[in-house]
């Protein structure tokens, strides 16, 4: 039976002792030491997540940030046992594709508060209203709001199950684009293979390739490139991804008890994945990386965020062995990865592909101007196959 349960409106806020209770967290910080000269090579830099914690107690501006998250109309609906949370910003003129956003890990649907007013309202930014879309960000299942605790699991292919459940049955969206990142990109193709008369197309800020899909031998300098970028990922990078794919329980101990080690293992990855010249303040400021570090600490989500690590490490590969899905992929010069275009075309139905001039793993922080628009060069080159929210939507009126 198809859910047509109406969604509620919802705002952060969070108790004023949660906030009390915080602060006095960071104050009993217990320190470790740091080899000597070591910077950032061992992990997060002593120096600056001390510095990091000192203005999330004592100058971190929560009131403001909060309001900033709640400048983006949210909602909250029951889907079987889950409260799944979301942002809704119809764009009620005549709407070619509305537009489903995912985030991945470490981040949140905050990642896309800059550029969702630049995909509803492209005019405000220099752009055209033919490029305005509906669009909405779903907090994936695990994550901040979309949590409670004790909550069953969802690997890829429930995640995507239960996107398609917002999309079509509660939004009243026949067809779609979705933009995927990090671990979004997984559920974005599996949406895309499971409800292919629904999503006519995909927009990738990460290529989610199987293992050993390079192939066949190809000796070009950009193979080898490639190549050895996944060595260096293996041996240098991957030690996050190993321990929350295998113990990821061990781990969370120390995360949901020390707001100072959560922010250490969440900045370390915002520092080495953003397009910064060695200095994060250089692509984030720190109001932002602590909003997104606050909203997984009040939520107390880090160990379900976890999870399609595991997942994706414990079952069978979640993609199919090529999406035919007319797809994008945006590559940033300081992501962690840049696959060739020909190594891609082996496992998507690539269609436009940008070399972006900067930005990292982060787009939709970083550069929200240079994602939003090439989203919507995207959709342009898909043409129009929807009405925007159909008369029998729950939100359809108002």
């Amino acid at each position: 039976m198809t859910t047509r349960e109406a969604p509620n409106p919802f705002r952060v806020r969070v108790a004023e002792e949660t906030l009390d209770d915080l602060r006095a967290r960071l104050a009993r910080t217990r320190w470790p030491d740091e080899a000597p000269r070591a910077g950032w090579a061992h992990g997060a830099e002593l120096e600056f997540v001390q510095r990091l914690v000192e203005h999330w107690r004592l100058r971190f501006d929560w009131p403001a940030r909060e309001a900033k998250v709640n400048s983006l109309e949210q909602f909250l609906v029951r889907l079987d046992d889950l409260d799944l949370h979301f942002v809704h910003a119809p764009r009620r003129a005549p709407d070619p594709l509305p537009l489903l956003l995912l985030h991945g890990w470490p981040g949140s649907f905050f990642d896309f508060h800059e550029i969702v007013p630049r995909l509803t309202d492209p005019e405000r930014y220099g752009g055209h209203s033919v490029d305005a879309a509906s669009v909405v960000a779903v907090s994936l299942p695990g994550f901040t709001f979309s949590y409670a605790p004790g909550q069953r699991r969802l690997d890829v292919a429930e995640m995507a199950d239960v996107c398609a459940r917002l999309m079509i049955d509660i939004l009243g969206y026949p067809h779609f684009v979705v933009h995927g990142e990090d671990l979004g990109a997984y559920v974005a193709a599996r949406l895309a293979f499971d409800h292919p008369e629904a999503v006519l197309g995909v927009h990738l800020g990460l290529l989610p390739l199987r293992p050993g899909v390079t192939g066949q031998s190809d000796d070009s300098p950009e193979h080898r490139a490639y190549d050895e970028e996944l060595r260096r990922w293996k041996r240098e990078e991957s030690g996050y991804s190993t321990i929350q794919g295998t113990k990821p329980q061990t781990l969370a101990f120390a995360l949901t008890d020390s707001p100072a080690g959560l922010a250490a293992w969440i900045v370390e990855k915002l520092h080495t994945w953003t397009d910064n010249d060695g200095d994060l303040e250089r692509a984030l400021d720190l109001e932002t990386v602590l909003t997104n570090v606050t909203l997984y600490w009040v939520t107390g989500a880090i160990n379900s965020s976890f999870w399609l690590y595991y997942a994706i490490r414990h079952d069978p590969w979640p993609l199919p062995n090529f999406l035919a899905t007319p797809t994008a992929y945006a590559s940033f010069p300081r992501d962690t990865r840049h696959p060739p275009r020909s190594v891609a075309e082996r496992a998507f139905a690539i269609r436009h592909w940008t070399e972006m001039p900067r930005g990292g793993h982060f787009a939709a922080l970083e550069v929200p101007e240079l994602l939003a628009g090439d989203i919507a060069a995207f959709r342009r080159t898909l043409g129009s196959r929807s009405p925007g929210i159909s008369a029998d939507s729950p939100l359809s009126a108002g």
